[in-house]
């Protein structure tokens, strides 16, 4: 797939890896619409800002009445609460959902026809390695992130036969303001946007940009006690 010359729609595109997404696809020749729930807060020269709040139905809906020609969606937009799913506030856990689950689902439905129309076209679904593991202090992002991976899978075998790509991205921490409080280390969001945009264009539906990721989905194969050896 050649990136030059499409229209990309990134959401969550004012910050973080959503703009280094959004940079990056300029370079390379594409139209970018830059997705925020304020639009005033995309500061990149040369993109298209466009409302849009993933968990709102009809931002979304006016969203995709607003763009147009969109052959390449990102769904990069997230949120992290922090919730525990056993003692954190449902609203968190909600919201986790609503962002990473039925924005990724609700955004996807309302491009599709924009995709068939320019031939198929691609998605690319932001997830995370905590698509496949958890822990005390991200469960709830987890959890939606598990959410979204098996939504991914889903998207890809009903939107291939009107030729839509559907790829995932899984990467552990990155360096932004989401993982400010992160001790542990991050991957550079640049490099990451680069690599994603890469294997996007090679046509590879599952990307893994760092050795923790690829760890871990090594580990699915042995079950519980490969993921969680203290539990087991």
């Amino acid at each position: 797939m050649d990136l030059a010359g499409r229209t990309a729609l990134v959401t969550g595109a004012n910050r973080g890896l959503g703009r280094h997404f959004a940079e990056q696809l300029l370079r390379r020749g594409a139209t970018v619409y830059a997705g925020a729930r304020d639009p005033e807060s995309v500061d990149l020269p040369g993109v298209i800002p466009i409302r849009l709040d993933v968990t709102d139905p009809e931002s979304v809906a006016e969203a995709a009445r607003t763009a147009s020609g969109v052959s390449l969606l990102i769904n990069n937009a997230g949120s992290s609460t922090g919730a525990s799913v056993t003692g954190g506030p449902l609203d968190d856990i909600r919201l986790e959902m609503e962002t990473h689950y039925f924005g990724t689902l609700a955004v996807t439905r309302a491009f599709a026809p924009q995709l068939a129309e320019q031939g198929g076209g691609a998605v690319l679904n932001v997830l995370s390695v905590l698509s496949w593991f958890t822990a005390p202090g991200v469960s709830a992002y987890a959890a939606a992130k598990s959410a979204a991976w098996s939504l991914t899978s889903a998207q890809r075998l009903e939107l291939a036969g009107q030729g839509t790509q559907v790829t995932a991205l899984h990467v552990g921490y990155m360096d932004t303001d989401m993982a400010s409080h992160v001790s542990s280390p991050k991957n550079d969001p640049a490099a990451v946007a680069r690599l994603a945009l890469d294997g996007l264009a090679a046509g590879e539906v599952e990307i893994l940009v760092d050795d923790l990721s690829r760890t871990v989905r090594e580990r699915l194969a042995g079950g519980v006690a490969a993921l969680y050896p203290r539990s087991a």
